[in-house]
C-alpha cells in the first residue's frame, strides 16, 4: 500500500467528505461538517500559513491533519499541527507522513515551537514521544445525555441581571465580542492569543455555520453581557457548548451556571438530546459546573510540545 500526503481540495466534495469521516471516526467527540470546514479555510489568516492536508492509499482519504501558525499570539514562531488516522487504517505510516510535511511547512514559515493534541491513548502518546513531542496539559472531552438527563431546575436571576440569547444582539454584537476577549483571554492554554480584531471577530466565530443565538444564553448587567454559554448545533441532535465566560468583574455569583442551565434547558426543549463539551483539566471551577449537570468524561487529549532548534 503506497500512501501519499497532499493538500485538501476545497472544490471536490469526496475530499470534504474523507476529511471528516476520518475526523469523525478518530474523535467523535467534536462534530465537523462540511460547512464549518470549508468556513474555516476561508478565514484563515495569510499569516497563518494554514494549510488542511491529507493521507490518501489505494484513492481513499485515511489520514488529516490541520496545520498552522498562531498569527494572533504575541509570541512568534508558535506552530500547531493535528493529526488524525482513522482508527482502522492505522498501521502504514500515515501519521508519519503527514507530520513530517506539516513540519517541514511550519518550519519553512519561521516556527520555532510546535503543539499539537494527542488522544490519551498508549499508542497515540508513544508516537507523539517517538517524534520528539513531550507532554503537556490535557483536556478532557465530556458527554451528556441531554434526553434522559435530570437538568437542575431553572432558576431566576440573581437582582439586576437579565437572562437573553445571542439572537438579542444580532444587530451589534460588539458587546458580546468585548465579553469573548475578556473571558477568552483568562482561558487555561499554551498559545496566549489576543482578540483585537472586531470585524475578524464576526466572521470566525458570529458567522460560524454552528453557531445557535437562539441557545446561546446571554446574562446582562448594567445594560452589557457579562456571562454568557455559547451553543453550537448540527441542526439534528448534537449540542455542544463552545464557550462558557464570565466577566471578571461578576465572577463567583453563579452566572455561568445559570447562563448554561438555561441554555441546556432550552436545548433539550428544542429537541437536542446530545450534549458535549470540554474542559481543561485544570478548570476546576468549570468541571465542577458540569459535573453538576451530569457531564461525564468520555475521552481526554494530552497536548505535546516540541522545540525546534
Amino acid at each position: 500500500m503506497t500512501v501519499i500526503v497532499r493538500d485538501l481540495r476545497p472544490g471536490v466534495p469526496a475530499d470534504l467528505e474523507g476529511f471528516i469521516r476520518v475526523r469523525h471516526r478518530a474523535l467523535p467527540y467534536v462534530f465537523f461538517s462540511p460547512a464549518s470546514l470549508l468556513h474555516g479555510l476561508a478565514l484563515s489568516h495569510p499569516g497563518a500559513h494554514a494549510r488542511r492536508l491529507v493521507a490518501v492509499a489505494d484513492g481513499e482519504i485515511i489520514g488529516t491533519a490541520q496545520v498552522g501558525l498562531a498569527h494572533d499570539s504575541p509570541e512568534p514562531g508558535q506552530g500547531a499541527l493535528n493529526v488524525y488516522v482513522d482508527p482502522a487504517r492505522t498501521g502504514h505510516g500515515a501519521g508519519a507522513l503527514l507530520v513530517r510535511t506539516a513540519e517541514e511547512h511550519l518550519t519553512a514559515h519561521g516556527a520555532t515551537k510546535l503543539f499539537a493534541w494527542v488522544l490519551d491513548e498508549p499508542g497515540n502518546r508513544v508516537f507523539a514521544e517517538r517524534h520528539g513531542y513531550r507532554a503537556s496539559r490535557s483536556a478532557h472531552f465530556l458527554r451528556l445525555d441531554l434526553a434522559g438527563a435530570s437538568l437542575p431546575p431553572l432558576q431566576d436571576p440573581p437582582p439586576g441581571v437579565e437572562l437573553r440569547t445571542a439572537a438579542d444582539f444580532a444587530d451589534d454584537p460588539r458587546p458580546l465580542f468585548a465579553l469573548d476577549a475578556e473571558a477568552g483571554s483568562d482561558e487555561p492554554g499554551d498559545i496566549q492569543t489576543e482578540f483585537t480584531d472586531y470585524e475578524a471577530w464576526v466572521a470566525e466565530y458570529w458567522r460560524h455555520p454552528h453557531l445557535d443565538r437562539e441557545l446561546t444564553s446571554v446574562a446582562v448587567a448594567e445594560g452589557r453581557p457579562v456571562a454568557f454559554s455559547v451553543a453550537h448545533t448540527d441542526g439534528a441532535a448534537r449540542y455542544t457548548t463552545g464557550m462558557t465566560g464570565t466577566a471578571r468583574a461578576h465572577r463567583g455569583r453563579g452566572l455561568a451556571r445559570l447562563v448554561k442551565n438555561d441554555s441546556l434547558h432550552r436545548a433539550r426543549a428544542a429537541g437536542y438530546t446530545k450534549a458535549y463539551t470540554g474542559n481543561d483539566t485544570d478548570n476546576g471551577p468549570m468541571l465542577a459546573i458540569n459535573k453538576w449537570f451530569g457531564y461525564e468524561i468520555c475521552a481526554t487529549e494530552v497536548r505535546y510540545v516540541r522545540e525546534l532548534g
